[in-house]
């Protein structure tokens, strides 16, 4: 049975120029010199070097081109295609993979699963998220992670999943946190951050 539909495909369902949109307004961004590296850095900081690394949610590749940029394996995987043929364009180098994450099934060409030494998922992606994919998505990550690695998640506050939920849902997906700050500049994490950044390893 088919997953939920997620909130970003129902967007786009709704206006078919979003991803467009979207993909121009980072394009933009990097065209003027905007910082788009802030997760990038900190994902960086905390991986061997040659590490292999999942970009989930990739969006257009602004994340996962960049830490391919530093000598890392990465893949990236999102639910839209027009995201992926961009970060394809975009950031050539990465493999770019067209997924729900709530079904993501990763698998080398011998047919064993693929185990990274870091997720990261960044973007609000968790927000976008049908509700009752959630857990799915967090049992995929920690399935998807090898002995020892870690799964960096960052969302905003008042986007529809409490912090409190998040962190249940990724316990119940056999997840335990490591380390929980206020942003991807490590911003000092209090109880009312409008943000957070989890570092979780399998239980």
């Amino acid at each position: 049975m088919a997953p939920e539909q997620n909130e970003w495909m129902r967007i786009v369902a709704e206006d078919p120029h979003h991803s467009q949109w979207y993909i121009d307004r980072f394009r933009e961004m990097a065209a003027r010199g905007d910082d788009l590296d802030g997760e990038a850095r900190l994902v960086d900081a905390m991986a061997p070097r040659g590490a292999r690394i999942l970009d989930a949610g990739c969006g257009p590749g602004r994340v996962g081109g960049r830490l391919h940029e530093l000598g890392h394996a990465v893949t990236g995987a999102d639910v839209d295609p027009a995201l992926i043929a961009a970060a394809e364009e975009d950031h050539p180098g990465p493999r770019w993979v067209v997924s729900d994450l709530a079904t993501l099934d990763l698998r080398d060409d011998e047919g064993r699963r693929t185990p990274f030494d870091l997720i990261v998922c960044a973007g609000n992606v968790m927000t976008f998220l049908a509700p009752s994919t959630r857990r799915d998505v967090l049992t995929g990550f920690a399935d998807h992670l090898d002995d020892g690695g870690r799964a960096v998640v960052g969302f905003g506050a008042g986007r529809g999943y409490a912090f409190a939920d998040f962190h249940a849902d990724a316990t119940e997906a056999g997840l335990q946190e490591q380390v929980r700050l206020g942003g991807w500049a490590l911003e000092r994490w209090t109880e009312d951050a409008g943000f957070i950044v989890s570092v979780l390893g399998r239980r």
